[in-house]
């Protein structure tokens, strides 16, 4: 967490980070309105503001990148992934908010996230969009992001909303711009029911993860990018009890 420069000045903080996380995390789990936080905590608009400001200088995105490169060193992994999965989820949005739509193929009017995890499940880049953006659209945008923070990745899988036989652009665009081989793994149709696809797996987990939290499961939020801070504290409160977790010797 960031420390504050007592040269600057300013009165001294009259809540300390604990407790603003232990608010954050009770709206989080709960899905609760921020007003309902319990008051035995702090103050709702106290754990609210610090909430926004750590959005704001980008302290969300450190701590997640910190805490998931830790994750990948224990599980004997490289901290920069060379691999990846892309995928979609529209969900419904609460009363009011910017960037929502109608999801004619789900027939869910909200807001669309675009995830890229690593083969762990772990999440590299999240975005969130109008449930109206194609995952065509989408998955160049998030690509696009993916490659300027992790130029490493040179291997997406994905499913076939992204391409089909009519329309490969996203494909042809991945590899001539961003140097990336997006393969798409398809459904076998001759096989009924569901079926557990390879490498698609990893990412339908991961949004399983996020959805267990109740502020997740539903977009309560009016601006994109506090859901999409919300994605990454449900990431953050999963890698850290997977890091405090005891290793088990034999």
């Amino acid at each position: 967490m960031p420390v504050r420069d007592q040269s600057r000045g300013g009165a001294p903080r009259k809540y300390g980070d604990r407790l603003v996380l232990d608010a954050i995390f009770f709206v989080l789990r709960s899905g609760c309105q921020w007003r309902m936080i319990p008051r035995d905590l702090l103050p709702w608009d106290a754990a609210y503001r610090w909430y926004r400001a750590w959005i704001a200088d980008g302290t969300w995105d450190r701590v997640h990148d910190a805490l998931r490169d830790q994750v990948r060193i224990r599980q004997g992994r490289d901290p920069a992934p060379s691999a990846g999965v892309l995928d979609a989820q529209s969900i419904l949005t609460g009363e009011g908010g910017q960037d929502r739509g109608y999801d004619a193929g789900k027939r869910t009017r909200g807001r669309k996230r675009h995830l890229v995890t690593d083969t762990l499940g772990l999440l590299l880049v999240v975005m969130v969009t109008s449930a109206s953006v194609q995952d065509r659209h989408g998955g160049k945008a998030i690509l696009d992001r993916l490659a300027a923070r992790f130029p490493s990745i040179a291997l997406i899988w994905a499913d076939a909303g992204y391409a089909n036989q009519i329309d490969e652009g996203l494909v042809t665009w991945a590899r001539t711009a961003i140097s990336v081989v997006l393969q798409i793994v398809r459904r076998n149709d001759d096989v009924k029911g569901f079926q557990v696809l390879p490498r698609r797996w990893v990412v339908e987990r991961t949004l399983a993860w996020i959805t267990s939290y109740r502020r997740c499961a539903r977009d309560y939020e009016r601006l994109p990018a506090h859901h999409e801070a919300m994605v990454l504290w449900a990431m953050i409160t999963i890698m850290t009890r997977r890091l405090a977790r005891p290793r088990l010797r034999l």
